[in-house]
């Protein structure tokens, strides 16, 4: 008895020991949600999206692309990328892009739904922020947030 509780202990010691030493294996579900980086960039729409960093808007893109190239103004905060080659093409790329704005944002209004542009708005007609996602040529996406 004593020999299999030992084997055991061996067994589930060099088990544990594994577990730390091999890297973590990641998954789909594992990749960065966008709502957050949605979220801080719409809430900025008031003031302006000159406070906003290159870096506030790649979440939006980490998902689908790896090189987002994005920038704010007084008037905008725009990001521009190119999806990784499994999101598929530019067209079915930009709809899960689409499907995470409508999720992340569920007051938003989606207007305008096509292959190549979607656009959502969200407030009043008078201090209206919109969000526009596009194809941008053959294999980039942008995604450009402006209000009032």
């Amino acid at each position: 008895m004593d020999s299999h509780r030992s084997t055991l202990f061996r067994a589930t010691v060099a088990g544990a020991t594994l577990a730390l030493l091999v890297p973590a294996i990641a998954r789909a579900d594992d990749a960065p949600s966008p709502c957050a980086a949605l979220k801080r960039i719409v809430a900025a729409a008031p003031g302006g999206f000159a406070q906003l960093s290159p870096a506030d808007g790649q979440g939006v893109a980490q998902p689908y692309g790896d090189d987002a190239q994005c920038s704010g103004s007084h008037a905008s905060y725009q990001c521009v990328w190119t999806p990784h080659g499994d999101a598929g093409s530019s067209a079915t790329a930009l709809q899960a892009v689409a499907a995470d704005i409508a999720s992340c944002l569920p007051d938003a209004t989606h207007d305008v739904n096509s292959p190549a542009r979607q656009h959502f708005y969200i407030g009043a007609r008078n201090a209206r922020t919109q969000i526009t996602a596009t194809t941008a040529g053959a294999n980039k996406l942008k995604l450009v947030v402006s209000g009032k």
